[in-house]
């Protein structure tokens, strides 16, 4: 079976060609190496006679890069390009976490946040750990959730271009979040994404209530939302995609055909396909063949 190895280092470089050499020696029947972004991003196809080589075959890479900052993806050539994108949105999409900047105007950062790093660690149950987070912000004033998005979010490096390259070449593009739709709807068209999935806060008078409107959007629905839309399309499970960071994102990524860990908790980077920890999210993009000329950000 015909494999493809992407090797993918951070924008500014540093992939050399002596790196990929002692890559290629531990391939079975490895071809030229294809530089998809010279210095940054190169695709080696190989052929590998048996799945239960891959785990084996992963080490022996990682081995051969030597502490080199390079990410690796593996993976099966056929339906590299994936026709469906589902993507978490806190710390994945963007560089923060929601409810913790919202819980900053209300004094209260520490304490929701370390709620959040445990439950992103699998150390606590989603949907409790959530309804008591939201507990804490009641009688914060609605007109926070503007400020925390115009102040404090920020699309992390290569979400658009994830997006909007994978639009172009047909693909469906998801955004399915643990968080509020307050924000996904706002990070979606910032980031060119189609349709987003969450949480929705209850708001009263002007004021949040600390409750969520049931039921919650966890990792069962991030999971059910994955086949959803994959049914729809009437896709292979081999033909999607999907990306998250915390350990509710887990199951999706199980289910899906490619499923990236995205800087995220160890319970998350340890199962997953693939453990991306030094480039940005267009390592997604090179995951699946295109080159840097075919990147689009609009």
């Amino acid at each position: 079976m015909i494999h493809a190895l992407t090797l993918i280092c951070g924008p500014a470089g540093g992939l050399h060609e002596a790196i990929v050499k002692r890559v290629r020696e531990v391939l079975p029947r490895a071809a030229e190496p294809n530089w998809l972004s010279p210095g940054q991003a190169c695709d080696i196809t190989f052929e590998l006679e048996s799945k239960s080589d891959v785990e084996k075959l992963r080490m022996d890479v990682r081995g051969s890069l030597a502490g080199a900052p390079v990410d690796v993806v593996l993976q099966p050539a056929q339906h590299r390009r994936k026709r469906l994108l589902v993507a978490d949105m806190d710390s994945t999409l963007i560089g923060q976490e929601c409810i913790d900047e919202l819980a900053d105007f209300a004094g209260l950062k520490p304490k929701v946040a370390a709620i959040t790093e445990r439950a992103m660690r699998g150390e606590l149950e989603f949907e409790s750990a959530l309804r008591e987070r939201v507990s804490l912000l009641a009688g914060l004033d609605e007109a926070v959730l503007d400020r925390v998005f115009e102040e404090r979010i920020t699309l992390n490096p290569g979400a658009r271009a994830l997006a909007c390259t994978m639009r172009a070449h047909g693909a469906k593009t998801v955004i399915v979040s643990g968080g509020f739709t307050f924000f996904t709807r706002r990070v979606a068209n910032a980031a060119g994404f189609e349709t987003d999935h969450a949480n929705t806060l209850e708001v009263a008078g002007g004021k949040l209530t600390g409750r969520v409107i049931e039921p919650i959007l966890g990792q069962q629905a991030k999971y059910d939302a994955l086949r959803r839309h994959r049914d729809a399309l009437s896709l292979a499970p081999s033909q999607t995609l999907g990306v998250g960071d915390g350990a509710n994102d887990l199951v999706m990524l199980q289910e899906a055909g490619l499923g990236v860990a995205y800087y995220a908790k160890p319970i998350v980077a340890e199962q997953a396909d693939a453990d991306i920890e030094h480039a940005d999210l267009t390592a997604l993009l090179f995951a699946q063949g295109y080159r840097r000329e075919d990147f689009v950000e609009d």
